[in-house]
């Protein structure tokens, strides 16, 4: 199958709905000149029931690949390795711990199928003697079946992605709106194949699985209390850190062009292993004309406050909740909004449900699952997050261009946002809203008291919201932007970086 533009997503489109989902389907639905092929890297296959979008008519063909799917694994059976490959799966396995030298071998796709298969990492007795060895050296005072079990799973769906990288379709272009397994896929096909590959973080990946990964129940220190040690990351999480610190750092190393949304991220970005000379910023955009039949000229009379994003815990809901419930002693007819899908995460969702009840806050919070952005905006007085990390959030933007101002915490591109940050230009418009702390419920919602109370201050941010979005967020600068990159890598005019053989 011919195409122009592979797409690869983890985790998002076509069937979750968010930020990098909503871009992702822009961006296929805006350039219609070009056909695009997606493949999507799930986890298990169970998670995901049917797609949250209807698929633009550009989209050739969509592959799906499931990356901790059982049924997928091979059959145990006894199988040996060669003196050669056991030597490279311990250079592999280094590599991931230490980041130095990504094994030459690894980068072509024939070492995943022909040098050291799957059924030879997981079921060789060599490979389990390695596991064996590395968990004496390395952590002997943790569980040994923890350790096998963390390796196994850590590094088997490297072999998903490598079948994935077999794929028939064929693109001239391969993008990544991620690092992570996605960025391993597109790694490893543009070696294969000598293809340009792009990579645009909208988050950092690498940054957001540690957020994750430090809060996990499966990866809790299971230590007696007398042997942890405050200021120590439990070592199954710094393995699986170091995992995806080295995983990005080969992406980085394998991309074309790297873009970011913001200037901090590109910083990050370059901190990870970046080359900065590949680096550059393309920020978000958002159809104005959408918003505004409902853009505001006075503040609503209600006074709701929404929270628009998937409930899980790094949008951090519960400050949220708790922010509302310190509102509504000074506005008794406050009401927060959580506008988002919790099937996610069903043990969180329900856990913010539990806070709701136990805060005696059920008429001042409404849980209304996910909705059409524009049919909550036209209600809402004041849009918030209390992440605890975003990119560029879109939903901030769409706010905007609906003349909502907006308060969130000190993260991704927020304070570029609401403050301005652009250029001198967008700094003098001055505030669209607020920035708080990060789980600071009290700080929160202050401000938010702020906006709900003061007409004048409302209709300010208000306007300067419009005016930033209309002069520095518009779809059509986004739009033209990709097309410009799509079509310079497809002509040939952007040069295109040799593959790689050391």
């Amino acid at each position: 199958m011919n195409v122009d533009i592979l797409m690869i997503c983890e985790g998002t489109y076509p069937y979750i709905r968010g930020g990098v989902s909503e871009w992702i389907h822009t961006i296929i639905s805006n350039l219609r000149d070009f056909r695009f092929g997606i493949i999507f890297l799930g986890g298990n296959k169970q998670q995901y029931k049917e797609y949250a979008y209807d698929i633009p008519e550009n989209v050739e063909v969509v592959e799906e690949f499931f990356l901790f799917e059982k049924l997928q694994k091979p059959n145990p059976e006894k199988v040996d390795i060669s003196e050669r490959s056991y030597k490279t799966l311990e250079t592999l396995h280094k590599w991931f711990k230490e980041k130095k030298v990504f094994p030459w071998e690894a980068k072509k796709l024939d070492f995943y199928f022909e040098s050291l298969t799957e059924k030879q990492f997981l079921y060789s007795y060599k490979s389990w003697q390695y596991i064996e060895e590395k968990y004496l050296e390395n952590c002997p005072d943790h569980s040994f079946t923890e350790y096998f079990w963390n390796v196994r799973n850590m590094h088997a769906p490297i072999w998903t992605v490598a079948k994935a990288a077999k794929t028939k379709i064929k693109p001239k272009v391969i993008h990544s709106p991620s690092t992570g397994y996605a960025g391993f896929l597109g790694a490893l096909m543009k070696y294969d194949r000598e293809l340009p590959f792009i990579i645009h973080e909208h988050g950092i990946y690498t940054k957001e699985r540690k957020i994750d990964l430090m809060n996990v129940e499966w990866l809790k220190d299971k230590r007696p209390f007398l042997l942890k040690d405050i200021a120590y990351i439990d070592y199954f999480k710094q393995m699986w850190i170091n995992f995806f610190i080295a995983l990005g750092k080969f992406e980085y190393e394998a991309a074309d062009k790297i873009f970011s949304l913001f200037e901090d991220a590109r910083n990050a970005q370059i901190m990870y292993g970046a080359d900065p000379s590949k680096t550059d910023i393309i920020p978000n955009g958002i159809e104005i004309k959408k918003f505004l039949p409902i853009r505001k000229e006075k503040p609503p009379e209600k006074n709701i406050v929404a929270l628009i994003g998937r409930v899980v815990p790094i949008k951090d809901i519960k400050t949220f909740i708790k922010a509302i419930k310190i509102v509504s002693y000074y506005i008794p007819d406050v009401e927060g909004w959580i506008v988002g899908n919790e099937d996610e995460d069903p043990e969180y969702a329900k856990e913010c449900r539990e806070l709701v009840r136990a805060l005696d806050v059920e008429d001042n919070i409404k849980f209304l699952g996910y909705k059409n952005v524009e049919d909550v905006l036209p209600d809402v007085k004041l849009t918030t997050l209390t992440s605890i990390s975003e990119g560029m959030p879109l939903v901030v933007l769409e706010s905007f261009a609906a003349g909502i101002p907006v308060v969130t915490t000190d993260v991704g591109a927020c304070r570029q946002l609401i403050y301005g940050g652009i250029n001198q230009e967008d700094i003098n418009l001055g505030k669209a809203g607020e920035i708080a702390p990060i789980g600071n419920p009290e700080a929160i919602a202050k401000l938010y008291v702020s906006f709900l109370t003061d007409e004048n201050l409302w209709k300010k941010s208000s306007e300067v919201a419009t005016l930033r979005v209309e002069r520095f967020y518009t779809l059509e600068k986004l739009i033209n932007k990709y097309k410009q990159i799509f079509q310079g890598y497809i002509d040939g005019r952007d040069r295109v970086r040799a593959k790689k053989d050391s």
